[in-house]
């Protein structure tokens, strides 16, 4: 629950505005907020709300408003009745406001701050008011010195705003506005001051000099006095016509776009690039995000191509994989052309920006596209990453992986270049687009190795294929080089428990429902009166020092979600999935880890749990939905059952095996698939 006093007011839930009926009880709501978090006497409250037609009994009125004021709030939101606080001698609320926000936002400014830095920063703040404070209530006594502090310092943030925008070169664009305000407050001098500069900067001498001659006029006839001594220091300059009030150098003009040029044709992305050519005229910050090696960045280079003559200032890339996160604020600065010494500035420039490889700097690349975005208004930023920035007003695009179609033509085009793929291969192809998932780089690594062991071969060896699809002395990026450097960047990214549920998800052969990974990938706890095997699992975890500190299942969803923001896990129907090759790297750091065997033994266990619940209800209502969930789960109860015998655990397996007779007969389905080879990477 939020409240809004930067203009009507109004209490906020989930976004929704909440109804607070009675005008009483809203200029209650008002007075409590007005005081920010200090208590506000009876006498006083009753006061403001009645003045001398006081009730018979005050007190219990008040108190009346004050339980319709709470149950207001905890319709809207359950709990929020507890903002509203008895305390002696009377009642506060400490809430949150749109007003604390805004000076947040202007205490959040640096004293050192360049003039790019501090126009993003007071646009922020201004950004929070919608009118004049406590606008419906400002004549209330208990909400009148609280209104008029407010108004004055949003003035004082306007008039810096205002300042700083002369620094930037914006005068011409500004008289209007500082015309207007002058008006507004026909006595403010600081108003007349700016709007003198701005005139004078837009050669309009005479006009400057007749708005200090007004104001001094003014100010003598109604009021007898004399200005500011700075406002007639700032006439004598006028007059003078001094260099210093001159408009600030330009800053030099970018180089222009030097963009890496294509060595091949983009395949597959017409659809993505038709779109990503049309946000830039409604979004300003369009992230593409995806997994290692899916073409993030030859589709931004793509569009930006195509978008460079709608940018008179330029196209600016960033290359951002080899910097730290103290270097992007200079790297982005030379990239543009601009000092980086005190905020980047970039004024009315229409450029293009783009920053790719984000995912390891993502929070200095948010908040310095924030302060880009806020300062410059025709800027447009395109990045890419393996996560989203998280910046107000950002358009997430996810560039998937190429459908089996354009893998095909992508892997023909790369392997057998103007040459027709013979008949024979064709299903070779199909097989090797299908176990690399459609993912670009992959592809083209494979297609390199073709010329040496032919495309069928290749697809005969895929099982090693973080050795086979090694390319040294490929171009670009080194975590673009080979496959397994793609997916050990991302995996250098993670934190330790999110590196955990990764390994330990690679065992799930056929994706996974949320509850399978909360099993299988924290440390099992015992159910109360669940099998005791379940007691068993616990017991082998301790064992091997994973205690229940080490990964609560309950945390689970949390890491689950966190994977997928970074393109490594797939959610999609319910389920979460790994493509084929993040499946095998997480197995190769499962057996680093030293925990394959008891982690596939906590994953064979769950699955006969699973089917041996499907067989308590074999008859009755529920036995079609339970057919349904074991269609589903075929792969995996396939590879927990060879997961068992693996590990030896004969009794396990064949519980297993047992537990499903019913499904087989009643589905009319033979024994046969759990008789089948087991996925290659439960096998490795």
């Amino acid at each position: 629950m939020r409240f809004a006093v930067l203009g009507p007011l109004e209490a906020i839930a989930d976004d929704r505005p909440v109804g607070v009926p009675e005008r009483k009880v809203r200029a209650l709501l008002a007075g409590l907020l007005a005081h920010n978090g200090r208590v506000v006497p009876s006498v006083r409250l009753i006061e403001s709300l009645w003045g001398p037609e006081t009730p018979g009994n005050p007190l219990a009125a008040l108190r009346a408003k004050v339980s319709q004021l709470r149950r207001a709030l905890d319709e809207a939101e359950p709990g929020a009745r507890l903002l509203v606080v008895t305390r002696a001698p009377g009642y506060l609320i400490d809430a949150d406001t749109d007003a604390r926000r805004f000076q947040a936002t202007l205490d959040r400014l640096p004293s050192t701050a360049g003039p790019g830095e501090r126009a993003a920063v007071l646009a922020e703040a201004l950004a929070w008011w919608r009118g004049p404070a406590f606008a419906d209530f400002a004549d209330s006594p208990l909400v009148h010195r609280t209104a008029v502090r407010l108004e004055e310092q949003r003035l004082a943030a306007v008039e810096d705003y205002a300042d700083v925008r002369l620094a930037l070169g914006q005068d011409a664009a500004l008289v209007g506005e500082l015309t207007e305000l002058t008006a507004q407050h026909p006595l403010r001098e600081r108003f007349h001051a700016l709007l003198m500069r701005a005139l004078y900067r837009s050669g309009r001498q005479a006009d400057a000099l007749e708005v200090y001659r007004a104001l001094r006029d003014r100010k003598r006839d109604e009021l007898g006095l004399d200005t500011a001594p700075e406002l007639a220091a700032l006439h004598q300059a006028i007059l003078e016509q001094r260099p210093a009030l001159g408009r600030p150098e330009p800053a030099p003009p970018p180089a222009p776009a030097r963009l890496p040029e294509p060595l091949t044709e983009l395949v597959g992305r017409e659809k993505a690039l038709a779109d990503l050519l049309g946000l830039p005229d409604s979004a300003r910050l369009v992230t593409l995000t995806g997994s290692g090696g899916v073409g993030k960045s030859r589709l931004a280079l793509e569009a930006a191509r195509h978008l460079s003559g709608r940018f008179p200032d330029g196209v600016h890339l960033v290359e951002l994989s080899a910097v730290t996160e103290s270097e992007v604020p200079d790297t982005v600065a030379a990239a543009l052309g601009v000092p980086a010494d005190g905020g980047i500035a970039l004024g009315p420039r229409r450029a293009l920006l783009i920053l790719d490889n984000c995912e390891h700097v993502v929070e200095p690349v948010a908040k310095l596209a924030d302060l880009l975005l806020r300062a410059g208004p025709d800027l447009r930023v395109l990045a890419t990453s393996r996560e989203p920035l998280g910046v107000a007003g950002e358009v997430v695009r996810e560039v998937a992986p190429l459908d089996p179609a354009a893998a095909a033509r992508l892997f023909t085009a790369r392997a057998l270049p103007g040459t027709p793929l013979p008949p024979q291969d064709a299903e070779a192809v199909e097989v090797i687009c299908r176990r690399l998932d459609g993912i670009p780089l992959a592809l083209e690594l494979a297609a390199a190795r073709v010329r040496s062991m032919g495309i069928r071969a290749l697809a005969d060896r895929l099982d090693d294929r973080f050795r086979l699809l090694s390319a040294g002395r490929r171009a670009g990026p080194a975590h673009q080089r080979t496959l397994k450097a793609a997916i050990d960047w991302s995996w250098d990214l993670l934190s330790e428990p999110e590196r955990v549920v990764l390994r330990r998800l690679a065992v799930q052969a056929g994706g996974c429902t949320l509850e399978a990974a909360e099993r299988v990938c924290a440390v099992p706890m015992p159910l109360p009166g669940g099998p005791p095997g379940d007691v068993e699992l616990a017991a082998e975890a301790q064992a091997a020092g994973l205690g229940p500190d080490h990964l609560d299942p309950a945390g689970v969803a949390d890491l689950l979600a966190r994977l997928v923001d970074r393109s490594l896990v797939v959610r999609s129907d319910g389920r979460y999935r790994l493509l084929e090759s993040v499946s095998a790297y997480g197995m190769e750091r499962l057996r680093e880890s030293g925990e394959h065997d008891l982690v596939l033994r906590w994953y064979a266990t769950y699955y006969t749990q699973l089917a041996e619940c499907a067989e308590a209800y074999r008859s009755g209502p529920a036995r079609h939905r339970w057919v349904s969930r074991l269609d589903v789960e075929s792969a995996n109860l396939r590879a927990a059952r060879e997961a068992a015998e693996l590990l030896g655990d004969t009794r396990l397996a064949t519980r297993l095996t047992g537990s499903l007779g019913w499904y087989w007969t009643q589905t009319g389905r033979p024994a046969t698939p759990l008789d089948e080879p087991a996925p290659a990477t439960l096998l490795l």
